[in-house]
């Protein structure tokens, strides 16, 4: 409990350090670098409201949900056909490689053309595929070491009792992977939200969510109210960050440093 609340008081004094630097460097020498200070950022919370940034939160977030979860369970399924069938192992891996390896700028108009336009107030199919892009690679890879981190006695003794590949998967490799599993999936969640953020960018027939906002914030030179959008998106990420890694703690509470 003491370490536990000692990492908070250091991360809260980190955030403060972090604020007063930003607004003393906001009012000297960036001054006039259109850099908002703290309050011109809560000014611009309080004057959109939260219902403002609700509606377009709302639509990146099932975007980047969607994409996630195709995402992961296309990586999971790769993973495991890595394991089952180890012929394929080069094959998977260098398809992972490639998908980390796609340009975004390259990629999202191919995908923009090849989908329909989005309905007013509608998800961009672009985001989601650019969300779903975005986790693979670290998924795959994560998937695999954590399923050949189990212990070799114990697949010796289910392969002494007549289990295949497959009953050594079921019984002691995947229970022996759920923390790195969790690990992975906690990369996972800010990576699919950028890869959606980013598929609004540059899908512009989208109206509402946070990539055209923040579009329009650029080209009207709102920073205050990018730096909110941005302060938003760091916030989501890290939730969905910390809301996995709990679940982790609540599923796999064997895993190392997780048992406090």
């Amino acid at each position: 409990m003491t370490g536990r609340l000692h990492t908070w008081l250091v991360g809260a004094v980190g955030i403060l350090a972090v604020v007063a630097i930003w607004w003393l460097a906001a009012t000297t020498f960036l001054a006039g670098h259109h850099i908002p200070t703290p309050p011109d950022v809560i000014s611009k919370f309080h004057e959109k409201g939260f219902s403002y940034y609700r509606e377009i939160f709302s639509i990146t977030l099932k975007e980047a949900a969607i994409g996630y979860l195709w995402g992961v369970l296309i990586a999971l399924l790769l993973a495991v056909a890595v394991l089952l069938i180890p012929v394929l192992e080069p094959v998977i891996m260098q398809f992972a490689v490639i998908t980390y390896c796609l340009p975004i700028v390259v990629l999202a108009p191919i995908l923009i053309v090849a989908h329909e336009i989005p309905a007013k107030g509608g998800t961009s199919a672009t985001a989601i595929d650019l969300a779903a892009v975005s986790v693979i690679f670290t998924t795959v890879v994560g998937a695999v070491l954590g399923f050949r981190s189990a212990d070799q006695a114990s697949l010796d003794v289910v392969q002494v009792y007549g289990g295949g590949p497959v009953q050594q998967f079921l019984r002691v490799r995947l229970v022996s992977a759920l923390p790195a599993l969790f690990t992975t999936l906690q990369m996972a969640a800010p990576a699919a939200y950028l890869g959606a953020l980013l598929g609004e960018w540059f899908d512009k027939h989208l109206e509402i969510g946070v990539g055209p906002s923040l579009y329009l914030a650029q080209n009207n030179r709102e920073t205050a109210l990018a730096w909110t959008l941005g302060f938003g998106c760091a916030i989501v990420s890290g939730l969905a960050y910390f809301a996995i890694g709990w679940l982790g703690r609540a599923i796999a509470p064997w895993a190392k440093g997780t048992s406090r």
